[in-house]
């Protein structure tokens, strides 16, 4: 499986390409803004191409043509506004999504945030970003894709522990982003993650034990 990785220098993508490039069952091509990024990716093996959520479908498209899922882990950024965030998170997702489907993409996971799902639990101060998460994650379930939706935690900077909490609801939690790449790894080919979304947070269960346990 080529898993294409939206968002592959952000700081889940970086480790999310690691593992995929390590890997034996699947091979990775990393999408990203800028050509320099591109450029540090081809010198470390990595096939990468350069495309740009705010332009054309067409332009995702063509970047994603040939692979055979994707990865949705792309964001504004926490310095930006919230009409950044709408460009990014909410129609740049969609984007792909529409994207995946004119070339022949079936398999999508998609980065969301804890508890997106449901308003009444919402940040009031990142709103915004709640709301683009949400609809973002509600297009995504009546696309007809193949979809698994990660709904992490706060998001740490820590060495990941390999242990997780992943179900439907969970009220609050962190965990760090090297986790949240080693789980989209586990959910990759899972068919028991097909088409249902999940809360994620560190825990005492070892990754490929939890996903089993769904």
């Amino acid at each position: 499986m080529k898993v294409f990785v939206i968002g592959a220098h952000g700081q889940i993508g970086q480790k999310l390409v690691h593992l995929l490039q390590q890997s034996d069952r699947y091979t990775v091509r990393a999408m990203v803004r800028r050509e320099s990024q591109a450029e540090s990716f081809r010198q470390a093996g990595v096939e990468a191409v350069v495309a740009d959520l705010e332009g054309r479908v067409e332009e995702i498209a063509s970047a994603a043509n040939g692979c055979d899922a994707i990865v949705f882990t792309a964001g504004s950024g926490a310095h930006t506004g919230a009409d950044k965030t709408l460009l990014v998170d909410l129609d740049g997702a969609v984007k792909s999504m529409e994207a995946a489907k004119s070339v022949g993409i079936h398999r999508y996971v998609m980065v969301s945030a804890l508890q997106a799902h449901r308003r009444e639990n919402w940040n009031e101060r990142i709103k915004h970003y709640y709301v683009a998460k949400h609809y973002a994650d509600r297009i995504l379930e009546q696309s007809g894709l193949t979809y698994t939706i990660l709904r992490p935690g706060r998001l740490l900077n820590e060495p990941g522990t390999g242990h997780i909490s992943i179900a439907e609801n969970l009220s609050r939690g962190s965990v760090p982003r090297e986790d949240v790449a080693r789980t989209i790894l586990a959910v990759l080919d899972e068919k028991r993650t097909f088409r249902r979304g999940f809360d994620l947070t560190s825990g005492d269960t070892p990754i490929s034990e939890a996903i089993k346990n769904l």
